[in-house]
């Protein structure tokens, strides 16, 4: 799902200097919350199933500046 991002941040443009950077950092001692993605500044914690999701969270907070509360954990 990284790779996934990744593309799909691209695609859209919002990557490159001073913009959104997708990276690895393992579990962030939340392992029992499932694979977990972290939107900084903000410090907001999503969980997410699948690429609808991952979708979802690029659109609505990293594109629109929404949070996405039915992935909010």
């Amino acid at each position: 799902m990284r790779d996934y991002a990744k593309q799909r941040v691209k695609a859209l443009g919002l990557d490159g200097k001073g913009g959104i950077r997708v990276n690895s950092a393992g579990c962030l001692d939340r392992c029992e919350e499932g694979p977990v993605i972290v939107v900084y500044p903000q410090g907001v914690w999503y969980t997410y199933v699948d690429r609808e999701d991952v979708d979802e969270i690029i659109e609505e907070h990293l594109v629109k500046g929404r949070i996405v509360e039915r992935l909010k954990i």
